[in-house]
């Protein structure tokens, strides 16, 4: 049986991203996702600056391994997950779960109730890790993806309703 190396990596610890973090995150950026879709240092920039963004990094012995990104409207109970990065040589290790509960805790703490997200349709893995988070598919938004790739839409319930008494 072969040992996977990236089980010997210490632990990820989750943090806000910062802007010292724009290099890595670019980097990041760049390594996961096709050129159509890549945040740009300006967007970094203004997402972790924003009140209305939280941009949270996954950090692996002072390395940016992975990234979660939650948009805010104001007035609005529902929080949307932007994107969800997690470097190649850190994957298969949780990261991509443990950033995940971290966005559903910060839109949590901001009174969202719901969190929604759109993700390739082609992308098995990501569309398992949803569903297995209790996120349920609403819709499809057609070519939403450069190569013509269509969006699945996801929404998750992030708090009871409470019985008026």
């Amino acid at each position: 049986m072969t040992k996977s190396p990236n089980r010997a990596l210490p632990p990820a610890k989750l943090r806000r991203g910062r802007l010292a973090d724009l290099d890595a995150l670019i980097a990041l950026e760049r390594d996961f996702f096709t050129a159509d879709h890549v945040i740009s240092r300006r967007g970094f920039r203004h997402f972790i600056t924003s009140p209305k963004s939280t941009l949270i990094v996954a950090d692996v012995d002072g390395k940016v391994a992975g990234c979660a990104l939650v948009n805010y409207r104001q007035a609005s109970q529902r929080a949307r997950l932007y994107t969800i990065s997690v470097g190649r040589e850190f994957q298969r290790r949780g990261i991509a779960r443990q950033l995940l509960a971290a966005a559903e805790q910060s839109a949590r703490g901001r009174r969202c109730r719901f969190m929604r997200l759109e993700v390739r349709a082609d992308d098995p893995g990501a569309i398992a890790l949803y569903e297995s988070s209790g996120y349920a598919r609403f819709g499809r938004r057609s070519r939403y993806y450069d190569n013509r790739i269509d969006a699945l839409r996801f929404e998750k319930p992030l708090s009871r309703l409470r019985n008026a008494t």
